[in-house]
């Protein structure tokens, strides 16, 4: 029996890594969500707090600037962005629905990093899957609460208090 059209989970990508050389904080996300995809934006959901919350760490506004200067502004500060999941089935954007992922290298990736001091996942689904890819990375392994609109179940400001633990790796 055929699938109705509905049902499909349709294959996502990820984007590209966003990195320098001096990267001393990678922020690994899970998978990008709906509305990232459309924008081929990281975190372009208007209720995703990434930027927010990135920007208190690093005492910037990111979210009142246009997205290629947040990436700057991120780079600027030695923060790169990617994410644990290269492609997956998944239907909408919530993290419990991907199935059959590949994962992103993210070794091969942190190999060309010197300067990297920390690596941060925004939400479960990227701690789970990138602290067993990077087990044997000698630098800081941080989960950090979710970004995400769908992770209500703490505050923004106790989210605040927890991702301004990044700024010590930035020093």
């Amino acid at each position: 029996m055929r699938e109705a059209p509905s049902d499909v989970q349709e294959r996502k990508t990820s984007f590209a890594p966003v990195v320098a050389n001096d990267t001393r904080v990678l922020i690994l996300g899970s998978l990008p969500g709906e509305a990232s995809l459309k924008a081929q934006r990281y975190y372009a959901h208007s209720q995703n707090k990434f930027w927010h919350l990135v920007g208190s760490v690093i005492g910037r506004d990111l979210a009142a600037l246009d997205y290629s200067d947040r990436l700057s502004e991120l780079l600027t500060h030695h923060i790169g962005l990617w994410d644990v999941v290269e492609s997956a089935s998944r239907k909408g954007s919530l993290d419990s629905a991907i199935r059959d992922a590949r994962h992103n290298a993210l070794a091969d990736l942190v190999a060309t990093l010197p300067d990297l001091r920390c690596v941060a996942f925004n939400g479960q689904k990227s701690a789970r899957i990138g602290m067993r890819e990077l087990a044997d990375f000698d630098a800081e392994l941080l989960p950090l609460p979710s970004s995400s609109p769908a992770y209500a179940s703490m505050s923004l400001t106790d989210k605040e208090q927890l991702w301004a633990g990044l700024g010590k790796f930035l020093r």
